[in-house]
């Protein structure tokens, strides 16, 4: 990691004023568990970032000062959008991602993962309550076998909603849609569920119904 890198994200915390400084660790809070960085000094928040999203942590950087409004900073630190990310998949004349597998009907990414059709919707934390309120105690074993979570990362949710397994099945699930970003849509998420063997069909079902909305 440069040492430029590292430097530069401190040196957006310091000229961030306290309330600024404030608000982005209020909106990390959506992606990092609140009681690590509620109380974090600006070079603890650093540390924390760079430990939570190496090699990706300017980019989670800019999408927050974005949202509090200090674009100007985005520029003097030249920090990259996630608009330039996306730009560097490559793209057909009509805007789909090219398929990379060799066969243009398979309808599938690189390695067998199926790609969603271009009229799904991406989902909302309201559909992701839906399907987290009927995932029942299966939901490791969902996140695990099919979903591509790590066991972990299960765990630490779990410790953070001890009492409450419906929010442990949604935060399972934010995980995995902040992992697929623009792909997390109702028909890749259907098409991750219809492998699995106990799991209730009221699930297949709503996401079927997102369909080409």
């Amino acid at each position: 990691m440069a040492r430029d890198e590292r430097a530069a994200l401190l040196d957006v915390h310091q000229a961030l004023s306290e309330k600024q400084f404030q608000d982005l660790k209020y909106l990390l809070g959506s992606e990092i568990p609140a009681g690590l960085v509620l109380q974090a000094s600006r070079s603890e928040l650093c540390q924390i970032l760079l430990e939570r999203f190496p090699g990706n942590f300017l980019h989670v950087t800019a999408r927050i000062l974005r949202q509090i409004g200090r674009l100007d900073l985005i520029q003097r630190f030249q920090l990259p959008l996630e608009e330039q990310i996306l730009e560097e998949t490559p793209r057909e004349p009509n805007g789909d991602t090219p398929n990379v597998t060799g066969d243009p009907t398979s309808g599938q990414h690189p390695g067998g993962i199926p790609a969603p059709p271009v009229n799904s919707r991406r989902l909302t934390e309201k559909d992701l309550m839906t399907v987290a309120r009927k995932l029942g105690r299966e939901w490791q074993e969902v996140g695990i076998l099919y979903l591509g979570l790590e066991r972990s990362r299960l765990e630490q949710i779990q410790e953070e909603n001890p009492n409450n397994s419906i929010l442990r099945s949604f935060e399972m699930l934010r995980d995995w849609q902040r992992r697929q970003r623009h792909e997390a849509t109702a028909s890749q998420l259907l098409a991750c569920l219809e492998q699995a063997d106990r799991l209730d069909l009221e699930i297949l079902n709503f996401l079927r119904s997102l369909q080409g909305n």
